[in-house]
């Protein structure tokens, strides 16, 4: 999940080098949506390793 928010947050840059700023502001987005669930998945991860 980190890696596709690492991507999309590489498209929305050079989309926005380019001039695309609907295209740069819809990868931002999708970028910041899977860092947080991403996040929370690993957060989530962790604590459930040490119960077992």
């Amino acid at each position: 999940m980190f890696r596709w928010a690492i991507i999309f947050a590489v498209i929305a840059l050079v989309a926005s080098l380019l001039g695309f700023g609907g295209v740069a502001g819809l990868s931002k987005q999708f970028a910041v949506i899977l860092l947080v669930v991403a996040a929370i998945l690993a957060i989530i991860g962790f604590f459930s390793r040490g119960r077992h």
